[in-house]
């Protein structure tokens, strides 16, 4: 696990860039605190910083070239087949200098070039350089676990692990209308955009070779999902819980593979759960690691946590937050996001990593199993209205009462008022439509709302309906069931909201996070099932928890979905307002000149006289892109 950023130059004034190549990598410290390397020759720079995981000796450090002189890499993420690879390559007659998958992989691309990155199992961004053909090849996994960025001018290709990095490399500093647009309704930039025009993400599954001044763009990975092949699955129930135990068994003992200790997140929801049974029931003193909330227990969770790590008897820790402690990481947090990402719950994963990290170099976690196997409140109320009845009338038919009452995130009365007038709203809806309202959290006229007005015909004119499009394929195929909405949730929710998080958070704080459920049998597998062996009209993540029903304490089961969710209210109201009244003040907004006043001082009297609806959500939006905008953007 590492940072990688480099350079690509195709003139003259392009190899400036290369003299601050060390202080792009010096950005990416934090991914990889145990050792950083460089290599420049002629046009073309390379530098990493390194994690170390699998063979952690000096001689797997990076920038790794091969014998011949002619290939370089520099690699971030984990090959857990590597070891079976390195005899397949070593009967072929190539020869291992050290014990590392990153060797691995430079070699198995030096026998099958871009073919390569159908064999490895894990999760990669990485780039090699190519001397004798003079070409740059960067590659990205198969669902985006890891991340890559790149600028292409006239001058120059540069790539990172994240936007610090190109800052410091020196691409154009000017804000993508359209992207902000977007972040404001989703809290996060949808790939391949990113907050600065020009500055790209490499999607999910997707190559670049970079060769003269040209760039060629390949897919090598798309998710595996046929609809009518899913609607016909034959399996039995029986016959579908043992293949699910038998992969996400090998998928966590994959994920085990290190040189160094591993632990696991322990949220107490079914996933996290799962993962701990499977990876502790042969390891005494597994570690893993919760957190809660002292003085908050309608987010507070670590109760049922504590019942999984008794029965597995694991080492375990248990992190319980403050409102103090919150604030007290919030900077912290915030200088870790060198793009805008406002999910509120990156304050929380932030904090368990940098306990976990404390410990360990790497944990498992259970990411991926909601948008699989239909784990989300939005997944139970779209099966809900595909199959009607009596209680979906009767919800929608409410709908100008749950207009009135108070709807909010911070109690369980007034979230459930908010879920029941959000499924009523979408109730009216084409189910494109209303994906896309259930995927947001405001309108597109809200949205605008907040820009001032010259801006706002830069949002719209460019990108949006196009993307939204891509996005949302399956929901217009004409096949659509909840399969198609766990297809747009995983190129949409998992692999630009839920991957980045535990990506930049985990790794702001020296830690890989890994999750089983990510491997890409397990994927293959889930959508190869009907919607019936996810959902029914009592159960979510229907497979997931009868399969698993004899391993978890039964107080996990039939209890409300809870998400890994922060006070966000209460924060925004007491320790953090001074930030709030610091960065939405109207002379700030006024000498910024992106936003309404009239609109953000609206907002502000919304979230400090009860923060009803989605105020605190939208404010702390708004937050995260000015805290982003002052330190990158404000010359």
């Amino acid at each position: 696990m590492c940072g990688i950023t480099g350079v690509f130059a195709f003139t003259e004034p392009g190899r400036a860039a290369l003299e601050r190549l060390e202080a792009a990598s010096a950005t990416l410290a934090h991914r990889g605190p145990d050792a950083a390397g460089m290599f420049v020759k002629a046009h073309v720079g390379l530098a990493n910083r390194r994690l170390s995981i699998i063979s952690p000796g000096a001689a797997s450090n990076q920038p790794m070239t091969d014998a011949s002189g002619r290939y370089t890499i520099v690699y971030n993420g984990e090959i857990f087949n590597y070891e079976a690879l390195r005899k397949t390559l070593q009967g072929a007659g190539f020869q291992f200098r050290t014990d590392s998958d990153t060797e691995v992989v430079l070699q198995l691309y030096r026998k099958e070039g871009s073919e390569c990155l159908k064999k490895l199992k894990g999760f990669f961004a990485f780039a090699i350089y190519d001397a004798a053909e003079d070409t740059l090849f960067l590659a990205r996994d198969r669902h985006g676990e890891k991340p890559l960025l790149y600028y292409k001018s006239a001058d120059y290709f540069l790539f990172g692990s994240e936007l610090a990095a190109l800052f410091e490399l020196g691409v154009p500093r000017e804000l993508d209308y359209t992207a902000l647009y977007q972040y404001l309704q989703l809290t996060y930039v949808p790939a391949p955009a990113t907050m600065l025009q020009g500055v790209k993400k490499l999607l999910p599954g997707h190559s670049l070779l970079i060769k003269g001044s040209r760039m060629q763009e390949a897919v090598w990975y798309r998710l595996p999902f046929d609809a009518d092949k899913a609607a016909a699955n034959p399996l039995s129930a029986k016959q579908q819980q043992a293949k699910l135990l038998r992969l996400l068994e090998q998928a966590v003992e994959d994920r085990l593979t290190a040189d160094v200790p591993v632990g696991a997140f322990l949220s107490g929801g079914i996933d996290s759960s799962v993962v701990v049974a499977l990876a502790a029931k042969n390891r005494p003193n597994f570690k893993t690691f919760s957190l809660g909330y002292k003085k908050n227990p309608f987010f507070d969770e670590t109760k049922y946590a504590r019942l999984v790590a008794a029965k597995y008897k694991t080492d375990h820790t248990e992190l319980l937050l403050t409102p103090q402690d919150l604030h007290g990481h919030l900077l912290g947090m915030l200088d870790a996001l060198s793009e805008p990402f406002a999910d509120s719950s990156a304050l929380a994963v932030y904090l368990l990593s940098k306990s976990a990290g404390a410990s360990v170099k790497a944990v498992l976690s259970g990411d991926g199993a909601d948008e699989l196997f239909a784990g989300y409140n939005k997944h139970r109320a779209e099966y809900r209205l595909l199959h009607g009845g009596m209680a979906v009338e009767a919800v929608t038919k409410l709908k100008n009462i749950w207009n009135i009452l108070p709807q909010s995130r911070n109690s369980a009365v007034a979230n459930k008022v908010r879920q029941l007038h959000r499924f009523a709203a979408g109730a009216q809806l084409a189910p494109r439509e209303r994906y896309w309202f259930w995927a947001t959290w405001q309108n597109e006229q809200e949205a605008l709302a907040l820009l001032r007005p010259e801006y706002r015909f830069k949002a719209v004119n460019r990108l949006y309906h196009a993307r939204k499009s891509r996005l949302l394929d399956h929901i217009n195929s004409a096949h659509y069931d909840l399969n198609s909405v766990l297809c747009a949730d995983w190129h949409l929710v998992l692999a630009n909201d839920m991957l980045p998080k535990i990506d930049l958070m985990g790794m702001a704080n020296g830690l890989e996070i890994r999750s089983p459920f990510l491997d890409h049998r397990v994927v293959k597998f889930a959508f190869s099932l009907p919607v019936a062996a996810k959902i029914d009209g009592h159960l979510q993540k229907k497979l997931v928890q009868d399969t698993f029903r004899s391993l978890l304490p039964q107080e996990l089961y039939n209890r409300p979905k809870k998400g890994f969710e922060v006070p966000l209210l209460s924060l925004l109201q007491t320790d953090a307002q001074e930030y709030v009244k610091k960065y939405l003040a109207d002379d700030f907004i006024e000498a910024q000149g992106i936003f309404d006043v009239a609109e953000i001082r609206k907002l502000q009297k919304v979230l400090f006289s009860g923060g009803g609806g989605g105020a605190p959500t939208i404010a702390w939006v708004l937050l995260v892109f000015q805290y982003w905008w002052q330190k990158y953007l404000n010359n």
